[in-house]
């Protein structure tokens, strides 16, 4: 009986240290580059979405308290819905600040790369960024990662960087650094890149990672409301004009896109992050298992793709749209114009129709 109970409490122990163990030493790499260097850079991906922001300064956060300095790199601007985050002074956008960037790069000693997989990720600030010439470590959670860094910590099992964070840190003996502020930018990540745990969030370990984070007194409805219920009234009235003018359901396929050109996008005001969730509005629609969105940028039209179930979008994107991510939620990009990329994804659409019944 004795050894029976003792056999379960280290299940359970194990189970709550997700960390897996080929990164035990990489981890162990890791502490080891940060503890012999006193300035460090933390870089993320263009178009900075809640997981990106939280993950880089939760980090950040944590070295200073470290005695490092610090500072985050942004490829360019990221939402106002985030700026509340404590630390968010610590960050430089790229394409306002570049030969700021260019500074930092060069008086750096480690440069940590968080929440992509690939160098292209960082956009026109791939060059600047990668020309730095010591150690880089990815942390990351999207499959395929390039082979970029030095270092690479990746578990695509995770819904988000950040709780990957939250186990290195724990791993690193750093968890006690973890403070309010620390908690919040983690619960951000986490609660942003599972749409609220809606979805890559179906295992016990991220909850019991954000009970942990709860106990050191965030307030998950607070923080809930300073990122969804903090947008602009032509923010809403844009999802207004998606819903009733551009969501196109295609008859017979379970699948459902919007469209948004760039004079539309102007004539709403459009800021960065104000599409963020319009491609999951179809869900709401009985049926429905695949949706896409369609931005117009200035040399490219960007994809993002969600769908619900077995249906890959990972790799429908990397086949179809140069892009990927996770099986339920990635992104891809064509160079054609816009009726070109849309009728391209509706003809697809037969080519799987199998898959989405």
């Amino acid at each position: 009986m004795f050894l029976s109970l003792n056999l379960f409490f280290i299940f359970k122990f194990l189970k709550y240290l997700p960390l897996k163990q080929k990164y035990k030493h990489t981890v162990k790499e890791f502490k080891q580059l940060i503890e012999s260097s006193d300035s460090i850079l933390l870089a993320t991906h263009v178009n900075a979405d809640g997981d990106a922001i939280g993950t880089s300064l939760a980090l950040a956060m944590v070295l200073k308290k470290l005695g490092k300095k610090v500072n985050v790199v942004v490829p360019n601007d990221f939402p106002e819905f985030l700026r509340w985050l404590p630390g968010n002074d610590l960050i430089s956008v790229y394409f306002k600040e570049e030969k700021k960037v260019r500074s930092l790069v060069k008086s750096a000693q480690l440069l940590v790369c968080l929440d992509f997989n690939d160098p292209d990720r960082l956009a026109k600030a791939e060059k600047d960024i990668l020309a730095f010439n010591g150690k880089k470590v990815l942390i990351d959670h999207h499959p395929n990662p390039k082979q970029f860094t030095d270092l690479t910590i990746s578990d695509t099992g995770l819904g988000s960087a950040a709780e990957l964070l939250f186990y290195v840190l724990r791993e690193m003996n750093y968890d006690h650094l973890i403070d309010k502020d620390i908690a919040e930018a983690l619960y951000v990540g986490i609660m942003t890149d599972t749409g609220n745990f809606n979805f890559a969030s179906s295992y016990p370990e991220v909850w019991e990672t954000v009970a942990e984070l709860i106990k050191l007194g965030i307030c998950k409805d607070e923080i809930y409301a300073r990122v969804y219920d903090n947008f602009s009234v032509d923010r809403m009235k844009l999802m207004g004009y998606c819903l009733n003018e551009k969501m196109t359901i295609i008859p017979g396929s379970k699948a459902a896109y919007i469209s948004l050109s760039l004079e539309e996008m102007k004539k709403f005001n459009h800021q960065p992050g104000d599409t963020e969730g319009f491609v999951n509005l179809p869900f709401s629609i009985r049926g429905v298992k695949l949706s896409a969105l369609f931005l117009e940028k200035n040399d490219k039209i960007k994809v993002s793709l969600r769908s619900r179930g077995d249906f890959s979008v990972n790799d429908f994107s990397a086949n179809h749209f140069r892009g990927g991510g996770h099986k339920n939620a990635a992104g891809g990009e064509w160079d054609k114009p816009m009726d070109e990329a849309i009728k391209r994804f509706v003809m697809l659409l037969e080519e799987y129709k199998n898959e989405l019944s």
